[in-house]
């Protein structure tokens, strides 16, 4: 196959997210079958996993199959979906989690598990703290969904040996993730706002877990070499990187219709951000005091009015949109040279533009 034979159009992405979303349905109601008798309580857990399961643009998923599509067809499509599924149930993981961490209300127009598990508690009327009811529902949960997230791929039907090479790339991103997690926390923490720290968060954080080691799994399930790996990593690892940059400025300037979170919910979470460290270098003194006093604290939405707009004035969120499309360029150059399928070539270009140019 040619590269004129195929285009960005030719496949069909709302499809494969319908399927991944059948995917992780069926494996959370097989789960259900021993969870469910244990009770209420067992129930409720259940349903929130199934919440925390369902939506989403379904990257992660997407960059796998493509990861092996860019090697070879999948002699079964049915186990590579599994496989793509898992890693969309370790990142409803880290969304449960992160929401905890950063007191979130709101995840994709729902409220945050641990906010629906601290208002059932206060419903009830019973004993002890709501709030640490709720924390410790969503750690648990969190950490159900890892869980399954192995099981999915470990038992995911494609041959043990490539399962085994793919496992390696999926325990480098659960350690690359959490410990990119405790980096921001700890940034948070400080009030630190440099961008070479504010970086590194977003590679580890994010960048890898959501492009680089997705395709490295998907590329290892299909048996390819070494030398291949690498030149994903140099398509993946910039593109992820141009991928959360795109999440940071939609934490501040996002519509919430659109995104499913509050507006300026990064602010409010006094997030310490690429954009926040450049519009903090580049503002005056004066406005950057009280850019920097008000991130992480509850605001009105006159006062992320002012904070959007001071951003804006310092010219961070134009010096962001740059680099968004520089480490773009590089991603499509490395993809270019890298010894992919045509079709995957062309289909990872279409895949690049959704992650980097989307509004929510």
């Amino acid at each position: 196959m040619t590269s004129t034979d195929v285009s960005w159009d030719s496949w069909d992405l709302t499809g494969f997210r319908a399927r991944v979303e059948h995917t992780l349905q069926v494996f959370v109601q097989a789960q259900s079958g021993w969870l469910e008798p244990l009770g209420p309580d067992a129930r409720r857990l259940v349903e929130h996993a199934r919440t925390s399961v369902s939506g989403g643009k379904r990257f992660r998923a997407a960059f796998c199959w493509w990861g092996h599509l860019a090697v070879a067809a999948p002699d079964d499509e049915g186990a590579l979906l599994k496989a793509c599924a898992a890693l969309e149930l370790l990142h409803a993981s880290a969304l449960v989690h992160d929401d905890v961490m950063d007191a979130s209300d709101v995840r994709r127009g729902h409220h945050a598990t641990h906010r629906a598990f601290e208002a059932l508690h206060r419903t009830h009327g019973w004993p002890g703290d709501p709030e640490q009811y709720g924390a410790a529902a969503a750690i648990l949960l969190g950490d159900l969904l890892l869980s399954w997230s192995d099981e999915l791929l470990r038992t995911c039907g494609l041959p043990a040996q490539r399962v085994l090479d793919a496992l390696g790339f999926y325990d480098l991103t659960r350690s690359e993730v959490v410990t990119g997690q405790f980096l921001d926390v700890s940034a948070q923490a400080r009030g630190a706002s440099d961008v070479d720290t504010a970086m590194t968060v977003v590679r580890y954080k994010s960048a890898k877990y959501s492009i680089e080691r997705p395709l490295h799994i998907g590329a290892a399930l299909a048996g390819a070499p070494v030398s291949l790996i690498e030149q994903l990593s140099r398509f993946g690892l910039p593109l992820g990187e141009a991928f959360q940059l795109r999440d940071d400025l939609l934490g501040v300037f996002g519509d919430p219709a659109t995104t499913g979170k509050p507006a300026g919910g990064d602010l409010t979470e006094g997030k310490r951000t690429v954009l926040v460290a450049l519009a903090l270098d580049a503002l005056p003194p004066e406005d950057a005091k009280v850019l920097d006093s008000r991130l992480g604290t509850p605001l009105a939405a006159e006062e992320v009015a002012l904070l959007r707009g001071l951003v804006e004035q310092s010219g961070a969120r134009g010096q962001v949109e740059q680099v968004i499309g520089q480490l773009t360029e590089r991603a499509l150059s490395a993809l270019d040279a890298a010894d992919v399928t045509d079709e995957a070539r062309v289909v990872l270009r279409g895949l690049a533009a959704a992650a980097t140019q989307r509004r929510g």
